[in-house]
């Protein structure tokens, strides 16, 4: 087996009691593992109050009247997600969770500075959002919670591959059939006063698929083919998936006008394609079918040609109309540049920038720019680290998981967050054309939140399992008393459960008789080797 999955055994059903005992290895470090969440858990909760009550000062003059509300809820989405892990996942990985509640922290506390200037110019018809939002980051964590406990073994979605990617294309589909937002865009599926935007766990779902997928045909995909000016271009008929996600992505361009749904789809398949097969040449043609499709779709779908033209001259929405070039209608892009002019190095202060000027998207699409406008380039890049120490910890998993399966399943995961980062925050910094995806736990979205939440989830699953797996039984040692007692006791009782495994595979010691000779040696013995 090549690339990521290499030298691993293929995967098997699910774990037995013994594999899910805990080891002597284990009862040593998971909770050391557990301190260190909970110390940062902690942590995260006095950056978030500090921040809440720092805003209303800065802005009020007072205490912010929602800062007990506030404080219990981030204190109790901190205490219960933690003790669900230390009982169903005790030795997951101690930072993803800190890490995510961290994230989602910070944008609550960003989305109540903008709910006081929303509220204090009513001229700008927007909603406050905040309470809203940390109402979903309440169902988030429960989802979160309820998938830990009741997804044991990762290794159980595998079996539904197809059905999830099934589920997947009728929701990426599913948004067609209904309005678009203001500028044409159809991301949203309405079901009375509710709405939700299928993509968000789309991108889990189509991980999920990549990752049983690849595992079960990557043989075929690594197969060697044409070399053609250097490079070994893969056979012609295992393009075929390659050309299909191709297709659904175009299709997902011209009648959804989704553009950031698109680069994630794509993306996420060929970097997982590259880390089962590590083949180059899978990359070199998912580039070349990106730019071909980009340069077909930019140039033919006015919403498309729209952003891109934005995206090339952000600064000629301020000539007169009749020099504008076609298609340029909104000065977002250029509001958000000047929003991290003004805000240098570190900031303006929170609280005391203009974000309101971005308009109706101030608090989702381009909420990074209060962050760069009032916390400066200092805090844009912490915000950025922490994304991309969540995605290193989600990298990380995969590097140590056991099973082809969950070692693909974890890095499609921190893919797909990287790349909703980088298509996100390249939008609004003018790196790339805007793609009006939601900032990962930053950004108001309900669904955008729950499905981050899920991803946490599962990441938390797979650290757990991989490193069950890798410990092996020691010896007893450490404290003594009863909890060495107890240490001692798991340790014989995973030691006797793992000892037919080996047995098997021994011949059978030699038992010593009464006469003082041992079972296996002398005459008959001898006969019997003759």
């Amino acid at each position: 087996m090549r690339g990521l999955t290499s030298s691993l055994r293929p995967p098997e059903g699910p774990e037995s009691d013994a594999e899910r005992t805990m080891t002597f290895a284990a009862l040593s470090q998971a909770p050391n593992r557990r301190r260190t969440e909970m110390w940062l858990l902690g942590f995260t909760l006095l950056i978030t109050v500090f921040g809440y009550s720092y805003t209303g000062l800065s802005m009020t003059g007072r205490l912010p009247d929602g800062l007990p509300g506030f404080a219990a809820a981030m204190f109790f989405m901190s205490l219960v997600p933690h003790l669900v892990v230390r009982r169903f996942a005790p030795r997951a990985d101690p930072l993803i969770l800190p890490l995510a509640t961290l994230l989602s922290g910070i944008g609550l506390v960003l989305l109540n500075r903008l709910d006081i200037t929303y509220v204090a110019k009513p001229s700008l018809h927007m909603a406050p959002a905040a309470g809203g939002q940390l109402v979903w980051t309440v169902i988030g964590v429960a989802v979160c919670t309820a998938t830990l406990m009741l997804l044991r073994d990762h290794r159980f979605l595998q079996r539904y591959i197809y059905l999830t990617m099934a589920v997947a294309l009728v929701l990426l589909m599913a948004p067609a059939f209904f309005p678009g937002d203001t500028y044409g865009a159809k991301r949203w599926i309405f079901v009375g006063p509710l709405s939700l935007q299928p993509g968000e766990f789309v991108k889990i779902m189509i991980a999920v698929f990549f990752a049983g997928y690849l595992t079960l045909n990557r043989d075929a995909l690594a197969l060697s083919g044409r070399r053609v000016m250097g490079v070994q271009l893969p056979p012609g008929r295992q393009l075929g998936p390659i050309f299909t996600i191709w297709i659904i992505s175009l299709l997902v361009l011209v009648f959804e006008r989704d553009l950031g749904t698109s680069l994630i789809f794509f993306g996420l398949f060929v970097i997982t394609l590259y880390l089962a097969t590590e083949r180059t040449s899978w990359v070199l043609c998912g580039l070349a079918m990106a730019v071909i499709g980009a340069a077909v779709v930019g140039t033919t779908e006015p919403h498309v040609k729209g952003r891109v033209v934005a995206w090339l001259h952000p600064m000629d929405i301020f000539l007169p109309q009749q020099q504008r070039p076609p298609g340029l209608i909104s000065e977002q892009a250029a509001q958000a540049l000047f929003s991290f002019g003004s805000g240098g190095i570190s900031g303006t202060g929170l609280g005391q920038g203009h974000p309101e000027l971005i308009g109706f998207a101030g608090n989702s699409d381009f909420i990074l720019t209060t962050v760069g406008e009032e916390l400066g380039l200092s805090g844009v890049m912490v915000v950025l680290l922490l994304y991309v120490l969540l995605a290193q910890r989600g990298l990380r998993v995969g590097l140590t998981a056991r099973d082809p399966f969950g070692k693909l399943l974890a890095v499609g995961l921190a893919s797909a967050l990287l790349l909703q980062v980088f298509v996100v925050a390249g939008g609004v910094t003018g790196l790339i054309p805007l793609t009006g995806k939601a900032l990962p736990f930053l950004a108001k979205g309900g669904s955008s939140l729950v499905a981050n939440w899920v991803m946490v989830a599962l990441l938390v699953r797979i650290s757990d399992s991989a490193q069950r797996r890798r410990e092996p039984v020691g010896a007893p040692g450490g404290r003594g008393g009863r909890r060495g007692r107890r240490a001692r006791a798991a340790t014989d009782l995973d030691a006797t459960q793992a000892t037919p495994r080996v047995a098997a595979a021994l011949p059978a010691p030699a038992t010593p008789q009464p006469g003082g000779r041992p079972t296996g040696h002398g005459r008959r013995a001898r006969r019997t080797r003759g």
